[in-house]
């Protein structure tokens, strides 16, 4: 049985879902409106074609998203809360109906992700508040185009969409970390396929979204190797040690790790999706969310080559047929 509080998230959950939803536009009257920028008409197009390249070229399920727009008017639309335990990296869990445990919560109305945030560091959580650039319903609505993926490099763009239309292809109940990484890791590989499709394999935009990816990746592997550094300190600590003792230790090796990572690739640096904003807090919750989308990466994709010699469909299939007993859809 659900109780209150869990009832009342749901309640306002819905409440900012339905909002977004009847507060949308036909893509096709957008597309018709005379006011509406050309030029953000042609992101528009670009979008329904990595969508249908998605579709046809990776077999991702064809859905009704991507259909309608939602205009933000330069506002955020969801705030996404992550909380650890302050002396391990383990992350506190929320659990849903049908779709099933998260760590992770969001928010339509940043105030009320503000108030969770006070009560979980007034329990003593390590926290982490972003902002999300979309979602996905995983079927159960359509999923709109929001104003700001207008913005999007190429890359940047077909990745977010390919990574959402997998969560309602494939997403397995009450494993966090595989719908997540799986997302990111067809995100990345469509991306690059459709760019390639697109552009040509010699195309700027390619380029660009490999270079990104490249150092992404490498600051992923950073942050992993780093959590990993992380979790020796705290299995090590000594029962004697204050809490003051434990948490300058956590801070000295965090600050470390995260000023160590200018030296990736030489020092090649780039306003990058995945680099921290300056003086933002970083702290376990930090970690816990590279570890739920980058820890696996490596799996998939020595799974994708050696077992499935590239050939992605057949890959999906096999996803498809292995998680079927655990699929929320």
């Amino acid at each position: 049985m659900l109780n209150f509080d869990a009832a009342l998230y749901g309640f306002r959950q819905a409440k900012g879902q339905m909002k977004v939803i009847f507060n949308t536009r036909p893509v096709a009257e957008v597309m018709a409106d005379r006011s509406f920028p050309d030029s953000l008409k042609k992101r528009i197009e670009l979008i329904q074609e990595i969508k249908q390249f998605a579709i046809d070229s990776l077999g991702l399920n064809q859905s009704k998203n991507y259909t309608t727009f939602y205009n933000q008017h330069g506002k955020p639309i969801l705030w996404v809360i992550t909380a650890s335990e302050p002396f391990a990296l383990k992350a506190k869990k929320w659990h849903f109906p049908i779709v099933g445990t998260f760590s992770y919560k969001g928010y339509f109305e940043k105030q009320l992700a503000d108030t969770e945030i006070t009560e979980l560091k007034k329990e003593g959580f390590d926290t982490q508040l972003n902002e999300v650039s979309a979602w996905s319903t995983l079927g159960y609505l359509k999923d709109p185009i929001l104003s700001s993926m207008l913005y999007y490099s190429d890359g940047r763009l077909a990745a977010l969409i390919i990574h959402e239309l997998t969560h309602g292809t494939l997403f397995v109940k009450d494993n966090l970390e595989f719908n997540e990484n799986l997302a990111d890791f067809i995100g990345d590989y469509g991306a690059i396929r459709f760019l390639t499709y697109k552009y040509g394999k010699d195309a700027q935009q390619l380029k660009d979204y490999e270079f990104s990816k490249k150092y992404n990746d490498a600051y992923s592997r950073h942050l992993l190797n780093g959590a990993k550094k992380l979790d020796s300190l705290y299995n090590g600590f000594s029962k004697k040690l204050s809490k003051e003792q434990k948490t300058s230790l956590k801070s000295g090796l965090i600050q470390k790790i995260i000023s160590s990572a200018d030296t990736l690739m030489h020092g090649t640096l780039k306003p990058l999706r995945r680099k921290p904003k300056p003086n933002a807090q970083i702290n376990n919750a930090y970690f816990v969310g590279f570890m739920t989308y980058q820890s696996k990466q490596n799996q998939f994709e020595e799974e994708f080559r050696v077992k499935y010699s590239k050939n992605f469909k057949l890959y999906l299939k096999y996803l498809k047929e292995k998680y079927s007993g655990s699929l929320v859809f």
